[in-house]
């Protein structure tokens, strides 16, 4: 299973993770059902709850062991807070984690090296061009002006950059200063990884769930399907609290 280290990655719909763990309401902590609570749209609660589970599901896959097991905390290292940041497993210092989710999709990944992975919708926000000055290199720009569907290109970038961002290879402030632009194009890209530097990036494009993901990482990732849980089934539903 997990021997080989190389991370594991999946992308799912929010409604097939829920679906798959009924009793998804045990695998998370306070601070989790604290912040799930919190959020007053269902969906997006939805959304939260389930890349909790599927993180969980990646690094039981990955460790061959039960994801009831797996204990997800978060803590920010600028002000100590628990309730954000980079996310870990308790005991388990030596597996990275990493999880994104955006409306009705979520994407998760579990490795022993170091791994990052965000998915986003492919139709973008209104407006959300006007950011390229901030998230993209020179060149980056440039090739997004001549490409045939300039969104797609900024997309692609910025899924991988975000990736970028949750290994600590950079921040927001500083996304320009990284330069993707020979990387392979949105139009271009096989489910295969590229080389940046010492980095791995393996790009996915999901047209089921209308949904474009990346995966960065210092070993060779790979993308695969959801994983079968090992956890009690207990029915829950997220139309309430989950306290």
């Amino acid at each position: 299973m997990g021997a080989s280290g190389r991370p594991w990655a999946t992308v799912a719909g929010t409604d097939e993770v829920l679906g798959l763990v009924p009793a998804y309401e045990r695998l998370l902590t306070g601070v989790e059902r604290r912040r799930a609570d919190a959020m007053r749209a269902a969906s997006a609660r939805a959304d939260f709850v389930a890349a909790h589970v599927l993180v969980r599901l990646c690094a039981a896959r990955l460790l061959d062991r039960p994801a009831d097991t797996l204990v997800l905390e978060q803590r920010c290292p600028g002000c100590g807070s628990g309730e954000h940041g980079r996310p870990s497993l308790a005991g388990l210092p030596q597996v990275s984690v990493s999880l994104s989710h955006t409306t009705g999709v979520v994407a998760a990944a579990a490795g022993h090296e170091p791994v990052g992975i965000d998915v986003e919708r492919r139709r973008l926000p209104d407006g959300i061009r006007g950011a390229a000055g901030r998230v993209l290199s020179t060149a980056e720009r440039a090739a997004m002006r001549e490409h045939a569907d300039p969104d797609a290109y900024f997309l692609r970038q910025w899924v991988r950059k975000e990736c970028f961002i949750k290994l600590g290879r950079t921040t927001l402030g500083g996304l320009a200063a990284v330069d993707l632009s020979g990387l392979p194009g949105p139009d271009e890209a096989v489910e295969v990884p590229s080389r940046h530097g010492d980095l791995y990036v393996l790009d996915h494009t999901d047209a089921r769930r209308d949904a474009v993901a990346a995966v960065v990482s210092t070993a060779r990732p790979r993308i695969g399907a959801l994983p079968s849980p090992a956890v009690p089934e207990r029915p829950a539903a997220l139309e309430g609290p989950l306290t």
